[in-house]
């Protein structure tokens, strides 16, 4: 099983050589709120600072995302994932998609 720590932003394992690139992986989620919770954001925005329900949505979906990558590069036999990098898009008012990927490679 592949953890977190094997999950790098970097190009290459620190002391140890990839021996074999297996590929890219990914992972993604569209989240949205309901409408109640959407009304309630646009009302903050008046007044100006943090929309914390939509930063609990958006660590959630980047939460979501990650573990997809994680089960994707596992299907591979991977042992980690190099060059993680996450995106995020507006699909529609109110709803993000996020999509955690990288290179996933077999190390020494």
């Amino acid at each position: 099983m592949i953890t977190r720590k094997e999950l790098l932003t970097i190009n290459e394992y620190p002391g140890r050589k990839t021996v074999q690139v297996l590929g890219y992986v990914k992972g993604s989620t569209v989240q949205t709120k309901n409408v109640g919770k959407d009304f309630l954001a646009g009302l903050k925005s008046l007044i100006g600072g943090e929309i914390t329900s939509y930063t609990e949505m958006m660590n959630e979906a980047r939460q979501i995302a990650t573990e997809r990558l994680l089960q994707d590069a596992e299907a591979l036999g991977a042992d980690a994932v190099l060059g993680f990098k996450l995106q995020t898009s507006a699909v529609m008012g109110g709803a993000a998609e996020i999509i955690a990927y990288g290179t996933a490679v077999k190390l020494d």
